[in-house]
């Protein structure tokens, strides 16, 4: 099924099988994250919502959809219908393009100075329907930027006179990338890209404009709708982790096992080895945006090294956090470097030249990435149309990931070399810090609720707006936690989420970092959790489970944490109780403090 979702897009198949791509989604079986999004939109956008929900879908959401009408955009941020109040939305969309900018200089505006005033007063008017949206919803907001216009009345000129209109649709989007760096949950959806990569041409189709008013042909549509479903999914936790490739005529042209190394087409100077060193460097910037880099190849482990040691190779072994290169099939020894780095196969991706071992893994592992490279000069193209790893927020986290992962490695050997386990945890020299939520640390808690999600009893997520608020909510109990070691800091790894009820403290969110676990972290949270709910007089504090298809790993933490089960109902969903009265201390090998 998701094959049809992964470009290049059949756009007209996707189209034509709306219904029936979207009743097989929805009998699937899978479990999905309910969102409410409402599209205010400046042209026609039902094409838009449905094809959306049918990327949504795909991602792992159930999107319920509020959308305005014809062209009030503007009127509904600014003084929203009691709608779309009682709808509450989780995201707002707004859906305009070139057709909604609506003054743009002219020849008689002879300096820059009236240019300016016309950017000012459209800027603004944006800018006070995202303040507006702000202060009544809270919630996260994404805007289509423009694609440039349909004609260049000065030619070239038009990208550098202050009265053309490339220059004003330039500049009037670099306002909008500036708004959206400077304040957290607003985010850009880039048509002027997508429109560009469609072409121009096509994608002013006045006769779409003038008798329907879509902005924009139907088979751009899944384009758009792709666009926006990649920073949903982003800002939701559905992103891929972890760039899995094959080696031969991947990574470089050739076999290594056959040609040798010096035989191998890579490099700069070579007309054949171009393709491959461009993307060599295509993948080596994903490591930079925190994504992991795996090999999996059918070779012999000495050859792989060799080829990856070319003196012209931009990738090097230090680049990847594991490298399987045997002669396995590749499916299992991707499931080997997931189990591993304690991730599920299905956050990652697999780029490799061969159909077969293409089809092989993508019947194998549920919901994997498998893109289709065909021909080297389509790699690059390919793997970004897709946007696994779209970027919503970079952290200095993010761009640490991989060495983060690569010092696990050496964790295991202390786990090795230790007697028993307990030894080994102590070896670590483990100390932690935990407090209530602050300021500086919004964004990377936020980005946890939303990414982890086999540690997480009740996979809740919340936005950056939701984290704050509860950071200053006298009714809740908010903890971070902290973890560094003998190797190094693992930043933030665990947050707890408590709600307070007269005498009692009910666990709203509880998640923990797949990078940490067994490592005795989750005692120290609930040490910390159970000691802030004595300092407030509370006598009891009740934890809640609700299965989902990758959390099954801590379906009975609560009972290992001598919680007492109070019910489970038919789908498994359970809650626990513990008392807060004549409660020890469980972590013995973590030294905690609260600085």
């Amino acid at each position: 099924m998701d094959r049809i979702f992964e470009y290049p897009f059949d756009t007209a198949e996707i189209m034509r099988k709306q219904k029936r791509l979207k009743r097989e989604l929805l009998e699937d079986g899978t479990s999905r994250i309910k969102k409410r999004i409402a599209i205010l939109g400046g042209s026609t956008v039902d094409a838009v919502r449905d094809v959306l929900e049918l990327f949504l879908l795909n991602y792992g959401f159930e999107p319920e959809f509020w959308t305005s009408e014809y062209g009030q955009y503007r009127n509904d941020a600014m003084f929203p219908p009691e709608e779309l109040t009682q709808f509450k939305p989780d995201i707002i969309y707004i859906h305009t393009t070139y057709r909604n900018i609506e003054m743009f200089p002219d020849v008689n505006d002879k300096n820059n100075g009236d240019a300016q005033k016309k950017l000012d007063a459209v800027y603004e008017q944006f800018r006070e329907m995202w303040e507006s949206l702000k202060d009544k919803f809270g919630c996260q907001v994404i805007q289509n930027n423009f694609e440039l216009p349909p004609f260049r009345l000065l030619g070239n000129s038009d990208c550098s006179d202050v009265r053309g209109r490339v220059r004003f649709v330039n500049e009037l989007n670099l306002r909008f990338a500036d708004y959206a760096e400077k304040h957290k949950g607003f985010y850009i959806s880039d048509i002027n890209y997508v429109s560009s990569c469609y072409g121009l041409d096509r994608w002013h189709d006045g006769t779409q404009w003038h008798m329907y008013k879509y902005a924009f042909p139907m088979d751009a549509v899944p384009y758009i709708a792709a666009n926006i479903a990649a920073i949903i999914k982003a800002l939701f936790g559905k992103n891929k982790k972890v760039l899995a490739l094959d080696l031969d005529n991947t990574l470089w042209g050739g076999v290594v096992g056959d040609d040798g190394p010096e035989g191998i087409k890579i490099g700069k100077d070579l007309p054949s080895g171009q393709v491959y060193s461009e993307f060599q460097e295509y993948v080596k910037m994903h490591k930079d945006i925190g994504v992991l880099l795996t090999v999996c190849s059918k070779n012999d482990e000495e050859n792989a090294y060799a080829g990856l040691n070319h003196p012209d190779s931009t990738l090097t072994t230090d680049d990847f956090v594991m490298i399987k290169a045997n002669w396995d099939n590749k499916d299992e020894n991707i499931l080997r470097t997931a189990d591993a780095l304690n991730l599920t196969a299905d956050s990652f991706v697999f780029a490799d030249d061969n159909p077969a071992e293409r089809q092989i893994v993508r019947d194998r592992i549920p919901g994997i990435g498998v893109p289709e490279m065909d021909g080297a000069e389509n790699y690059i193209r390919v793997l970004d149309r897709n946007r696994y790893f779209e970027v919503t927020s970079l952290s200095d986290e993010d761009m640490h990931r991989s060495e983060m992962y690569k010092v696990e490695a050496q964790r295991a050997e202390i786990r090795t070399a230790a007697a028993d386990y307990g030894e080994y945890l102590d070896r670590l020299e483990m100390k932690a810090v935990i407090r209530s939520f602050e300021p500086m640390y919004i964004a990377r808690i936020a980005q946890l609720t939303n990414k982890s999600n086999q540690f997480n009893l009740t996979t809740r997520r919340y936005t950056e707006g939701d984290i704050a608020n509860m950071s200053h909510d006298p009714s809740c109990i908010t903890l971070y936690g902290r973890l560094a070691d003998r190797f190094g800091d693992n930043g933030i790894v665990s947050v707890v989420i408590g709600k307070i009820k007269d005498s009692e403290l009910h666990i709203d969110l509880w998640l923990m970092s797949c990078r940490v676990l067994k490592r005795d972290m989750e005692l120290a949270m609930l040490d910390a959790l159970v000691k802030k709910a004595a300092e407030k007089g509370l006598t009891s504090i009740y934890g809640y489970y609700y299965p989902t298809a990758k959390n099954s790993m801590v379906k009975e933490l609560y009972g290992r944490f001598g919680f007492e089960k109070q019910s489970e109902d038919e789908a498994g969903n359970t809650v626990w109780k513990l008392a807060v009265e004549g409660y020890e201390d469980k972590n013995t090998h973590i030294s905690v403090s609260e600085n």
